[in-house]
């Protein structure tokens, strides 16, 4: 039994499951915002609150334990000089969980996993892609129904000497 074990397991070893977390913190300071399943992203909020949190105190016992989970000094960089002190009068909170609805492959529920003060990016790039689809969509209808109409116009041609012996 589950006694006292809190959190998901998503079908992972605990090995797994932290280097998994301690990526997606990474991936979600680099980037402000990320796409990601929802237990996975509901899970890696409370890694990176932490991590911000740590950020907020900015000494260097704080430093050393981001540097745990962290291992780029670039991003421990970011978070200790821009995303740490913008969130300096704020109590948790510093993340968001934007549902997006099933993948179609597996029908896993999807979601933006983002920054607060940082939105936007992601759903920008999503609808961006979205129109670029449905024009390519449009466009394939298109040529589809201008070849069916060409085709309608012209009679079939008959093939001259291709007689079968």
């Amino acid at each position: 039994m589950r006694h006292g074990k809190s959190g998901r397991t998503l079908g992972k070893t605990h090995s797994h499951r932290k280097a998994m977390m301690n990526n997606m913190a990474a991936s979600i300071i680099s980037h402000k915002s990320i796409i990601t399943t929802t237990p996975k992203a509901k899970e890696a909020r409370g890694v990176v609150e932490r991590l911000i949190t740590f950020a907020k105190k900015n000494d260097l016992a704080a430093r050393r334990m981001v540097m745990r989970s962290i291992k780029d000094k670039e991003l421990v960089r970011e978070l200790f000089e821009e995303i740490g002190p913008k969130y300096a009068d704020r109590n948790g909170g510093y993340t968001r969980v934007v549902k997006l609805g099933n993948r179609q492959g597996d029908g896993a529920s999807m979601s933006i996993f983002e920054l607060v003060g940082y939105e936007g990016a992601k759903a920008a790039k999503i609808e961006k892609q979205r129109q670029k689809r449905q024009e390519k969509a449009a466009k394939k209808k298109k040529e589809i129904e201008e070849a069916a109409r060409q085709e309608q116009q012209q009679p079939p041609q008959e093939e001259e000497g291709g007689e079968k012996k």
